[in-house]
């Protein structure tokens, strides 16, 4: 049996990941640690296989005068974790990073595609990763995750702002996009083989099919029994805006990971988008 120390009580992803690994108690014991505040420094890390770093600073409105905490909690206190980690016996570190690391509001994103992070969120995921990479060895492996958007029931973020405007609209643009996104159950179903696997590196887990923006809006109004109107005529436009403006970007641009990116563990079961998308609305 591996013991897991989920390191971000009330996080989304940790709260997600702790109810997964629970499903099979004679492979794991999970554990949280409320990450706020100073009174982790006094916790034992002794005795645990793997430490899943999931506190972290997301979806707040980035400012001058709070980039400095994006640093302290997204790099500074990951560093420090994995250092006591380490010190403890912990062979295995799991950390959450981002595709922000890259910096693009549009693109498609290959093995090769530079990381140049635009935001302090993107700036301190970063940061984060080299000195985490420095401070792994053979009896000390850590793994990053540079996932997509994740959505799922009770998730935060850009997915349930979508889900608020499109079940509002009558209408909906048609548009020939692609985007990369994850799945709650198959992100927990991954770092689930990720753990017991005790292995280190740079992953990127996403679903395995991309989603059309169009496509996911018209999969949230049939979830609440309604259907949208598409008209066509409006994709060249909005493919061209896409580009030049963040908001049309997120929303309507393209962004994907090579698929061959994310072969590792790839075998991981996945469910339907439709059902995804289903689950995620009725919140189940």
């Amino acid at each position: 049996m591996k013991r897991v120390l989920i390191a971000g009580e009330g996080s989304y992803i940790g709260t997600q990941i702790a109810a997964w690994l629970m499903r099979s108690p004679e492979q794991f014991a999970a554990a949280t640690l409320d990450m706020r505040g100073e009174g982790w420094q006094a916790f034992d890390f002794a005795g645990f296989d793997a430490v899943v770093l999931v506190a972290g600073i997301a979806h707040l409105r980035e400012t001058k005068e709070n980039e400095p905490l994006y640093d302290a909690v997204n790099h500074r206190l990951a560093v420090a974790v994995a250092e006591r980690a380490k010190a403890a016996g912990v062979s295995q570190f799991v950390f959450f990073s981002s595709m922000s690391v890259y910096g693009l509001t549009t693109g498609r994103i290959t093995a090769h595609t530079p990381v140049r992070p635009k935001s302090a969120y993107g700036r301190s995921k970063l940061a984060a990763e080299a000195e985490l990479a420095a401070l792994a060895n053979g009896g000390f492996h850590v793994a990053t995750l540079r996932p997509p958007m994740i959505y799922g029931p009770g998730c935060r973020g850009n997915y349930p702002r979508l889900s608020a405007l499109v079940q509002k609209l009558p209408v909906f643009p048609r548009v020939q996009n692609e985007r990369s996104m994850l799945y709650i159950d198959t992100l927990c179903a991954f770092v689930e083989k990720l753990l017991a696997s005790g292995k280190g590196g740079l992953y990127f887990p996403q679903n395995p099919d991309y989603v059309r923006t169009d496509a996911l809006a018209a999969a949230i109004a049939a979830a609440h029994g309604r259907r949208l109107l598409m008209p066509r005529g409006f994709g060249w436009l909005l493919r061209l805006l896409a580009p030049r403006v963040p908001t049309l970007g997120k929303v309507f641009g393209t962004l994907t990971y090579d698929r061959a990116m994310s072969a590792a563990l790839a075998d991981t079961a996945t469910l339907p988008f439709a059902e995804t998308i289903r689950r995620t609305e009725a919140g189940v």
